[in-house]
């Protein structure tokens, strides 16, 4: 049996859950549907066969899709015949809204975030990377059109989206955290500076850096991804994690135990202003 044969009998004895697993197949094969077997899963959707699909079974085949070689083909594949605003509403509505880019000037959302994921595929990333990266912006979509292409006030927004779809779909808690995680923090990763270390160090402290490494560079992995899905920076070092990475590594000879509450901040700034050669958090010259 052809290929081709087996995705059109799949759509029509379970139609359902046909469409997802033909898109999840996509992003494992790296290709993209053709045309007929695009307009049949078009047909089905139209119909309604995806109203009743448990968010259970869905997720499953969410998940094979995240986990494959181009994640961006099962969501293109969702998007172009109307199931991704069926299944994943929240993340849909992301295509056709702008957003600042340093070069150009604004990158559709929703585009942005298919070369997010198939950066994170690229590198070898884990579940919880691929799905903060699917989900990070998606308190973006009805940002108040006065303040566009600025986001105003997307983190309140995009909070109770995440925890629905996780609550949705039954996400894993770890996705769950780092989703949340890379919400409030990713953009502040963006715009690091080693210009005061005072604001690194409070940073580290919030990221978790201290006490669960593996999140925190989990967190930088999302971060590095989104900087290289902007155009111009494909295959680019990521300066931040570079620079959050001598940061954490000055306070790795300090023991906290000998500290507590401020003067432990205090502490991890003045290592970090040591090792940025920031005279002003420390008296120490260059």
């Amino acid at each position: 049996m052809s290929e081709k044969l087996s995705q059109l009998m799949s759509l029509q004895l379970h139609p359902d859950l046909g469409i997802l697993r033909i898109a999840a197949l996509a992003a494992s094969q790296g290709r993209e549907l053709d045309e007929e077997t695009q307009g049949l899963m078009l047909l089905q959707v139209s119909a309604g066969v995806l109203r009743d699909l448990s968010p259970t079974a869905a997720w499953q085949e969410l998940l094979s899709g995240l986990m494959a070689e181009t994640p961006s083909r099962m969501l293109s594949a969702l998007h172009n015949c109307g199931a991704l605003a069926e299944v994943l509403p929240e993340v849909a509505a992301l295509f056709g809204v702008q957003q600042i880019a340093s070069d150009p000037q604004q990158v559709d959302i929703g585009c942005h975030l298919l070369r997010v994921l198939d950066e994170t595929a690229r590198c070898h990333a884990p579940l919880p990377v691929r799905f903060a990266a699917l989900v990070i912006n998606v308190g973006k979509s009805d940002s108040p059109p006065e303040h566009l292409p600025v986001h105003y006030r997307h983190i309140e927004r995009g909070h109770p989206r995440i925890e629905q779809i996780c609550a949705r779909f039954g996400v894993p808690q770890d996705c769950r955290e780092l989703a949340l995680l890379a919400l409030a923090e990713c953009e502040r990763v963006h715009r690091v500076t080693e210009v005061r270390a005072g604001p690194v160090a409070a940073m580290l402290q919030r990221l978790g850096a201290f006490a669960d490494t593996a999140r925190f560079e989990q967190l930088l992995l999302l971060c590095a991804c989104d900087y290289r899905a902007y155009p111009g920076l494909d295959g680019k070092e990521y300066p931040k994690a570079e620079l959050l990475h001598v940061a954490l590594q000055a306070c790795a000879d300090i023991d906290e135990a000998e500290f507590s509450g401020d003067s432990l901040q205090e502490a991890h700034a003045l290592a970090i202003a040591a090792a940025f050669r920031s005279e002003r958090w420390s008296e120490s010259q260059p």
